[in-house]
């Protein structure tokens, strides 16, 4: 069974970092948002539920539980998280030096390449599809490690991907809206079929543990269907609120808080 201290250590060093990137910030600089703060907190929240050990011990039994991880890990905490901006809090409070060298991060082809919405979707949602419709799924039912791979690889490419799509963060290169609205349509079209997919097949999900493997996948194919759909729209307000807040003029105090991340946007 999975160990408090393991989502608890990662919680404090999640919100332990940010809060000390904020109190670095200079003076000089706007006040940082309240809401991005609490967003960030809420972000991490929903991992901490998401890998705690009732939850994950359920898990390993039940389809329905294991569904509950993917959806918080990879689709709702992301959200908050990027929404916390932390690159932009970073770019704040580090000298010119270091602002250069996380540019050149950025600015990287690995990066690059990663970050595009069209890789990020594949990393993320093509993920998904290795991972229900190989034997990888009911190996992770059974190892320890392979879940908890696979729970990192939902947070992380969760993530990447919501940050290609609406992030707040600067992004190097970032394609227009014509090219984020299709990726977002059809990864949550190929989202929603998988659902559909897995409902159809239920019965031919048995973890082993259980003599309602089919019942439970049908259930967990559903939470699948209709929590990615809350959570799609959800990314879809983030996306247009982005761009409209982009359409309005920069103010003047704004500039100097922009400054420092206008060669890595």
């Amino acid at each position: 069974m999975t160990a408090w201290w393991i989502p608890a250590f990662i919680g404090s060093a999640l919100i332990g970092g940010y809060t000390l990137t904020l109190l670095k910030r200079p003076g000089t600089l706007p006040a940082w948002p309240v809401w991005r703060s609490l967003a960030w907190i809420t972000g991490v929240l929903v991992v901490i539920t998401a890998l705690s050990p009732p939850l994950s011990e359920l898990a390993h039994h039940d389809h329905r539980y294991h569904m509950a991880q993917h959806l918080l890990l990879g689709m709702y905490a992301p959200l908050g998280l990027v929404l916390g901006a932390p690159l932009t809090l970073l770019l704040g409070c580090l000298p010119r030096r270091g602002q250069r060298g996380v540019t050149r991060v950025l600015r990287s082809t690995l990066v690059h390449v990663i970050s595009h919405p069209i890789a990020a979707a594949l990393l993320n949602i093509g993920g998904m599809f290795v991972l229900y419709l190989t034997p990888l799924y009911l190996i992770s039912m059974e190892r320890t490690e392979v879940h908890w791979l696979i729970m990192a690889h939902f947070l992380l490419a969760g993530y990447l991907y919501t940050w290609a799509i609406a992030g707040p963060d600067p992004a190097p290169r970032r394609p227009g809206m014509v090219t984020r609205v299709t990726v977002l349509i059809l990864a949550a079209g190929a989202h929603a079929f998988l659902a559909k997919f897995l409902y159809a097949n239920a019965a031919q999900f048995t973890d082993g543990h259980s003599h309602s493997g089919g019942s439970t996948m049908e259930a967990a194919a559903q939470w699948m269907y209709y929590g990615g759909d809350i959570a799609e729209v959800a990314l879809a307000v983030m996306l247009f609120a982005w761009w409209y807040r982009r359409r309005k003029p920069i103010p003047k105090s704004a500039s100097v808080h922009r400054e420092g991340m206008n060669h890595a946007g």
